[in-house]
Parts: C-alpha cells; structure tokens; sequence
C-alpha cells in the first residue's frame, strides 16, 4: 500500500506538528485549538476545502477515523462541534448540479455563474476574487491542491477564464497575479511542449520564469521540506497528484505536507496576513469514481491538514480564521441495507452497512481509477481477475459486472466510468456502501468555522453568501 496506509498517519501527523511548530517559533505541547467561534476581524483566513465533500462524507470518515484507527476525526470533532456550523447551496446560474467552476466562482466572488466559467458572470464580466480582494489588502496568498494548481477550484479562488479548460492562460495568469505559495500538480502547462511532460503551445518555460521572480521551486518531498525563502512553487505531477491509498510517500508529499510548508511560508514576513487556500480536489475524484476507500483515506490526510491549521490558530495570536467546508456533493453517497443477493426480498437476506464492511473496505490496497489505468481500454479477463484479487482482498466481482468491464459498458446513463463504476457496484454489493451516480448532487454543503468572524458563517445560506462573508472579512467590514 502507499502513503494510505492507516497505522502511519498518527506518525506522520506528529512529526509535521513539530516541525510546524518549530518553524513557526512556537513552544508547547502540540494539541487541538478548541473553544467557542470569536467574533472580530481576522488576520489571517486559512480555507481547507474538500472539493465533492458533504455532511454523509464527512461522517463516514468521522465513523471509519474511530473505528479503524481509534483516532478523533477533527472536522467534526472540533470544527463542527466547537466552532460556527452552517449549510451552503451549491446550484449553479442554470443548474441544479453544479461544477466545481461555477460553484468555487461563486465562493469566491458572491456572484452565481455557469457551468465552466472562472469568476466571471454569465455576461463574461469578470468579478474580484478572494485572492484579488485579499492581494490588494497587503496580504500575502496561497493556492495549495492535490489537483492541477491551475483546476477549477484554485483558479475560481485567484483569476478568471470564460472556460475551466483555458489552463495555459490561466497558469500566465498566475505568473502576473504572483500568489506567495502555489502548490500541487500540474507541471505540464508550466513546461513547454519539447520538454518532457510539457503541453504549452508558445514555447515558454514557466517555471523559469516564476524562479525569476524569487521563487523557490520544489519538485519532491526534500525540496518542499527544503524551501525557506518568502515565495514557493511546488508542482509535484504533470497532471493530478495520487490518491492518499496511491501515494508513494518519497515522490508525491501528502496533503498535511503541503499544508505544513504553505502555512511556514506564508506566516513569514506577513504584516498584514495572509489568505491560504487548501483543497484536496481527490475526495471529488473519489466521489466521482465511487471509490469509498479512497475516499476514506483522502478525508484522514484532510484532516491531518486540519489539525496542522488549528495548531497554528492555537500557537500563534489568535487573529486566524478556520474554515472548512467543500463547494458541492459528488457521488450521491449513501451507505445503507441491502440485500446479499437477488434470491429472496425477505429481512433475513439484508445486511446493514457496519463495522465489518469498513474493516472490508480498508483492506483495499488500490484506488478505483488507478486500477482502471492499470486495466487499460481493452482490459483481458485475466488481468481483471488478478487485479481483483490482488487489491480486493476478500470481495468478488459477480458475473454482470465482469463483463461489463470486458465489454467497457456503462450501468446506467448516469455513470461515466465503465470499469471504475463496475469495480465501485462490486465494492458497494458487498459492503452497503452505495453511490447514486459519478456525477455532481445538489445535497447542500457544511462549513464550519472557528476564530474571529467565524460566527457569520451560521445558519442556511446560498454558497454567493459564503464569498460575500470572505470578501467582508479581508476588507475588515
């Protein structure tokens, strides 16, 4: 198993703890910031922000956090339970369903937009983000994601585009907008299309020109711990970074990594504060593949980062605003009774999601779409048969769903995924945990808040109240 594996992450969490702790010049025992949301003005707003996430998700980890690793789940032990708890909307200009462009535009700039726009209104004006409001207040700001830095989210929170899909603009204007700390994957549109993993058109190597503005640029987990100076560029895949169960610990640093150096480096020579934005765009690529073990152990490194954020809330004077929360549902999750088979509709055939099932379930050594890449197009009955095996312990794949991955034939006409949505039915028939469709759901989302402001978060809100509150906070209104 890679970086996922369960038993390390208290280890791992302890050492990035201390190390934070000791960067950041504070003393103490490491511990959780708790108490009631205080109200005033913040200095600093750190946004950890699980993209695809709602209150089902979060309680599924909370419940496999206890029972699998006999650990607290701080987002709702903490956050949720100590500070302000409050719902978002997540509907789009012209759709219930949302994407993550329109609905982290809306979060950003308190202006409903459509599907694939990046903070600009249906008419194409573009409209201040919390980036843009928080640079011109003299605060330093950070973009930090297991995505491409140059997704829809990150991009919604900083810049602006007609499409999602524009990511060379959209990487140059990261270069004139100069945030303190951009990190996550996506070096392909920083390189040009002659070097290796390159994709640019113009030939221009930005990476090179971000080190001519005094960045520091890491590449791995060494260069990251490494970096000391007041700008970091960390982009650590040409594309998306792994799935917590994929992560090869040396190669790809974890969520709570790039946690613990974007919030060293941007507490440094910070007068003003800052603004950092944390998202782990896995946990909607989880969703969106089905995939409740990955999942699961996206949302622990989630709340590794959490942790790490509230120890600095705790350490530092308290001028720092906490806040999670997601932009939409993705999945339709819904653990639940079923039946064990098709043979008979009587209670004595139907199993209850349980204990059991999640000991099942974090026996998985592989995520879904990795698996799907390891299969191929055209994947051969053998291979398929191996794979299960191997990375499935314990479960098997009924006859319909073999061959629909044999033939690469969807389940229904809300599935994209042939061979992930297979694999996910096989997990979902076998442990309760079910998903009612790979797309994007309009079940509202939580934010919860603690620190200064955090209590204007409270109460049932449309998600353009969310970037209205933000914008108030960095103005100091």
């Amino acid at each position: 198993m890679g970086g996922g594996e369960s038993l390390r992450g208290l280890t791992r969490r302890h050492f990035l703890v201390a190390t934070l702790l000791v960067l950041t010049g504070c003393a103490g025992v490491p511990g959780v910031a708790t108490g009631p949301a205080s109200s005033g003005q913040p200095k600093n707003i750190i946004i950890l922000f699980a993209d695809g996430v709602a209150s089902t998700h979060f309680e599924m980890a909370r419940y496999s956090a206890r029972h699998l690793r006999n650990q607290p789940f701080t987002i709702t032990d903490t956050v949720f339970k100590e500070g302000t708890l409050g719902l978002l909307t997540s509907h789009a200009h012209e759709a219930i369903a949302t994407d993550s462009a329109a609905a982290g535009s809306a979060m950003s700039t308190g202006v409903k937009t459509t599907i694939g726009t990046i903070a600009m209104t249906p008419d194409g004006r573009p409209m201040r983000t919390v980036m843009e409001a928080a640079k011109a207040k003299g605060k330093r700001i950070g973009l930090v994601t297991t995505a491409t830095v140059y997704d829809a989210t990150p991009a919604a929170f900083s810049v602006h585009a007609k499409t999602r899909r524009d990511s060379q603009a959209l990487v140059d204007q990261y270069l004139a907008l100069e945030p303190d700390v951009v990190l996550g994957g996506g070096s392909d549109y920083f390189l040009p299309a002659g070097a290796p993993g390159g994709k640019r058109k113009d030939g221009k190597d930005v990476i090179a020109a971000f080190r001519a503005k005094g960045y520091q640029v890491a590449r791995n987990v060494r260069e990251l711990r490494a970096a000391t100076g007041p700008r970091l560029l960390g982009l650590f895949a040409e594309e998306d970074m792994n799935h917590e169960i994929d992560r090869e610990a040396g190669s790809e640093p974890s969520m709570a990594e790039m946690a613990e150096a974007a919030i060293r480096v941007l507490s440094k020579e910070s007068p003003n504060g800052f603004v950092l934005l944390l998202e782990t765009e896995n946990t909607d690529t989880a969703g969106h593949r089905n995939d409740i073990a990955a999942l699961i152990r996206d949302l622990w490194v989630f709340d590794e980062a959490v942790k790490l954020a509230l120890e600095f809330q705790r350490q530092a004077p308290p001028e720092t605003l906490i806040i999670v929360t997601g932009d939409h549902e993705t999945g339709g999750l819904s653990p639940t009774y079923a039946f064990k088979d098709l043979s008979s509709t009587s209670s004595r055939n139907r199993f209850y999601a349980g204990p059991a099932h999640l000991e099942m379930i974090n026996r998985i050594t592989i995520s879904i779409e990795k698996a799907a890449e390891t299969l191929g197009k055209k994947p051969s009955a053998e291979a398929l048969d191996r794979l299960v095996a191997q990375h499935f312990p314990g479960f098997r794949l009924d006859p319909d769903l073999r061959d629909a991955i044999l033939k690469q034939q969807v389940l229904e006409r809300n599935f994209s995924y042939p061979t992930q949505g297979a694999l996910a039915r096989m997990v979902s028939r076998q442990t309760g945990f079910y998903w009612g469709t790979s797309g994007h759901t309009a079940q509202p989302v939580v934010v919860g808040a603690l620190g200064p402001g955090a209590e204007r978060f409270k109460g049932y809100m449309d998600n353009t109240d969310f970037g209205k509150i933000l914008h108030r906070l960095i103005e100091g209104r």
